[in-house]
């Protein structure tokens, strides 16, 4: 073979190599750029979801921006390196190739440690006193915040359940209403024309119903006087278009994203104007202390769900018929970190002097701000605004109470009281001892003033929840207590049992009685009776020379045990037996 045919051959096989290698090259880029693509799109999937379903804000302030951040930038890397599959491998020696593919996964490892990093900073280890100072506490009297003419017609004494049930029954009534809608299970407690009112709007039965009628929308909504105990539908003036049980660009938590994209907010609830009009309030939020930590409120979004308008408000600003900006839980958990932290985070852990926090809120997690306090609370209609009410107690969590905290939720002014007594719970079940053998449930308790006497008010609810009675409770010594049928009636029992005026004889508890009357006499028992009174059941002994003398049964639970005949040594006052001793133990 001549050497011009050998290369030829050669110059042919040449020629053929670099054009598979150009072809191979060629696919590789262009199976890069395929995945490239993929990726981008699988990244922008999941930034729709986070934006538009989760309805996560585009704020660095804000911990989802960062979770969604990450999690599209992992999805972005994982679709590229599956370039590095053994069939689509580049040749050895083509390493600056890979560089492309770990670029995601370096920008994700430096959000990650970002992300670590603003959260350790924020913590309130590092800054117990910016904690402390979020919510301004002002100490206060009881008597002037709450005096003595304000009446009990101002305070909302049935919880949410109750509510419910009442709502569900009225709208029951109506055919055309209750086929196609729900009752919310969500009511706001708001001052309606100077009154307490519970209220929440109609939601549509489900996504086919939804289907069916977000034309003409949701007609109307449910009003409950927690005074009265009484629910009446309210047809609005023009039906509801967007509300948070429906769906798409209708839903009004995501009609509010779609317009506020950086809006950090929560707490949506519906509310009406003192006319009457519908409107859905969402709280805003921002972050104090770091990036994530310190989180208050800065204002609200008003929601017009007939028209869809709506407007952003400062907290200066809000109207006065808007009643629940700072919702109690924000107030309760700002209260914790100002009675737990204000002597710094060291006396927090160790000697913990000082240290307080609202009723049965579980301390162990007053670090952690999006944890929901567990806390009660009880709410009072005054000037114009709902105030919430709840104990403050010792981070011991016993069974007393070392004061009263009266907070704002439109404005979140916060009144401290320092009055000791018994907690919330010890109230609720003085009140169901009363009656134990009704086995009614005590509501959570409001706060008022009788006579300068702080006082637990509650309803007592039987096993269908259905209100039988109210209770009022002294605060100071809770086994002070009276129930009636009516709120009237049971105050006025209660205050004759304080000593106070009343046409109604009731029996006196030795803790309200004069000892400088206190007697000490020997009697000789002829006879003992059982004596029920308002549910209570009092002994009376019946002494050989016809004095009379009595007790309660519950508080005097030795006397069950005396016998016709026997003699014993009474410390009374008047009637009222306080103490009580065998003399044959002398």
């Amino acid at each position: 073979m001549s050497d011009a045919k050998i290369v030829e051959i050669v110059e042919v096989r040449k020629r053929t190599a670099d054009r598979e290698k150009t072809g191979k090259k060629k696919k590789r880029n262009s199976v890069k750029t395929g995945l490239s693509l993929w990726g981008l799109l699988g990244a922008a999937v999941f930034w729709f979801f986070a934006f538009f379903v989760a309805l996560v804000p585009i704020n660095i302030h804000a911990p989802s921006f960062f979770i969604a951040l990450m999690g599209s930038l992992g999805v972005y890397g994982f679709v590229k390196v599956l370039s590095r599959i053994p069939d689509l491998k580049v040749p050895e020696g083509d390493e600056k190739a890979y560089r492309s593919f770990e670029r995601p996964f370096y920008i994700l490892l430096a959000l990650f440690l970002v992300f670590v990093v603003a959260a350790l900073s924020g913590a309130p280890i590092f800054h117990a006193g910016g904690y402390a100072s979020i919510l301004p506490v002002r100490d206060a009297e009881f008597s002037e915040d709450l005096p003595e003419s304000f009446g009990t017609d101002s305070i909302a004494l049935m919880d949410t359940a109750s509510a419910r049930m009442l709502g569900d029954r009225e709208i029951g009534a109506l055919a055309s209403v209750v086929s196609q809608y729900n009752v919310s299970d969500e009511y706001s407690q708001i001052d309606y024309q100077g009154t307490p009112k519970k209220v929440a709007a109609l939601d549509y039965a489900g996504f086919f119903k939804w289907i069916g009628n977000h034309k003409t929308g949701v007609p109307g909504y449910v009003t409950v006087d927690p005074v009265s105990m009484s629910a009446s539908y309210q047809e609005a003036a023009s039906p509801m278009i967007y509300v948070p049980s429906a769906y798409f660009l209708e839903d009004a938590a995501r009609r509010i994203r779609m317009t506020y994209p950086t809006v950090m907010f929560g707490n949506l609830h519906f509310e009406i104007d003192e006319e009457g009009n519908p409107f859905y309030i969402a709280s805003v939020y921002k972050k104090t202390i770091s990036l994530f930590g310190g989180k208050t409120v800065s204002g609200c979004i008003i929601l017009d769900p007939v028209t869809g308008h709506m407007d952003a408000y400062s907290l200066e600003n809000v109207p006065v018929w808007a009643d629940i900006v700072y919702d109690g839980d924000t107030i309760c958990r700002q209260y914790n970190w100002f009675g737990t932290y204000q002597n710094g985070f060291w006396n927090s852990i160790f000697g913990k002097r000082g240290c307080r926090q609202v009723t049965r809120y579980a301390s162990s997690d007053d670090d952690k701000e999006d944890q929901k306090p567990a806390a009660d609370y009880g709410y009072v209609a005054k000037d114009g605004d709902i105030w919430i009410y709840t104990g403050i107690t010792s981070v011991n969590n016993d069974s007393s109470n070392i004061g009263f905290l009266l907070a704002n939720e439109r404005t979140g002014e916060s009144h401290y009281f320092a009055i000791a007594g018994a907690d919330e719970k010890s109230a609720m079940a003085a009140a169901e001892g009363e009656v134990q053998e009704k086995r009614y449930q005590a509501s959570f308790p409001s706060l008022i003033n009788v006579d300068d006497n702080p006082t637990y008010i509650m309803v007592m609810k039987d096993s269908s929840g259905l209100v039988k009675l109210y209770a009022a409770v002294n605060v100071e010594q809770y086994n002070l207590v009276t129930t009636a049928a009516t709120q009237a009636e049971c105050l006025k029992k209660y205050r004759a049992l304080l000593g106070l005026s009343s046409d109604e004889e009731v029996l006196p508890s030795p803790g309200r009685l004069d000892m400088t009357d206190a007697r000490e006499t020997e009697v000789t028992i002829r006879d003992i009776r059982d004596i029920v009174i308002d549910g209570n059941t009092y002994i009376y002994l019946i002494g050989s020379d016809e004095q009379i003398l009595r007790a309660k049964a519950s508080e005097h639970e030795e006397m069950l045990l005396l016998l016709p005949g026997q003699k014993v040594k009474v410390l009374h006052v008047g009637q009222d037996i306080i103490r009580l001793s065998h003399l044959d133990e002398e």
